[in-house]
């Protein structure tokens, strides 16, 4: 007598050997899906100090790319810095803004914490006038490395980095991340 399928033992087997590989493979797959998110806002924010400093020099005045909200990690906003207190005065035009729904963790030196200033020379400058150079650093979500990195040169020129290196602010990222969890 032919037989027209599967019996249940042999279907319960290949369910379980279903089951480990998917198993195996979840982890590599959510670190993948964790590295397409940090290459995706490092190159958004790269482009995006990119455009800013392009937009300084093509319109001849001083323009500001800073984070949302302060923290690189919600996205950033170009703003045309009229009045000279950058991200603080509301009244300084939109020149463009992208929001990151993924919250990868960016953190920055001194220098860039919060914000970039080009001058209509394309050369970034504090508020005294000194320049501002320094690197964010796009942090793994796991651990303190900082898996990529912006470089703003004095000079203006920007550069992407992709160093794995072990970064003490990535440490800072991750203790503020945790304790707002805690705190919603």
């Amino acid at each position: 007598m032919s037989q027209h399928g599967f019996s249940l033992i042999e279907l319960l087997i290949g369910l379980a050997i279903g089951a480990i590989v998917l198993l195996l493979v979840s982890p590599a797959l959510a670190s993948l899906k964790e590295s397409n998110r940090r290459d995706q806002a490092a190159q958004s924010l790269y482009e995006g100090i990119r455009h800013a400093r392009s937009l300084a020099i093509t319109r001849n005045q001083s323009v500001v790319i800073h984070g949302i909200n302060g923290d690189w990690s919600q996205g950033w906003r170009i703003i045309l810095d009229i009045s000279g207190k950058g991200p603080v005065d509301s009244r300084n035009p939109l020149l463009a803004e992208q929001a990151s729904d993924v919250r990868v963790p960016i953190v920055g030196n001194w220098a860039v914490s919060q914000y970039v200033r080009f001058s209509s020379l394309g050369q970034p400058l504090m508020p005294g006038r000194a320049f501002q150079a320094g690197t964010l650093h796009v942090c793994s979500m796991q651990e303190p490395v900082s898996q990529q990195q912006i470089v703003l040169a004095a000079t203006g020129r920007v550069r992407l980095s992709r160093a794995k290196t072990e970064q003490a602010l990535c440490q800072k990222a991750e203790r503020v991340r945790s304790n707002a969890r805690a705190a919603l």
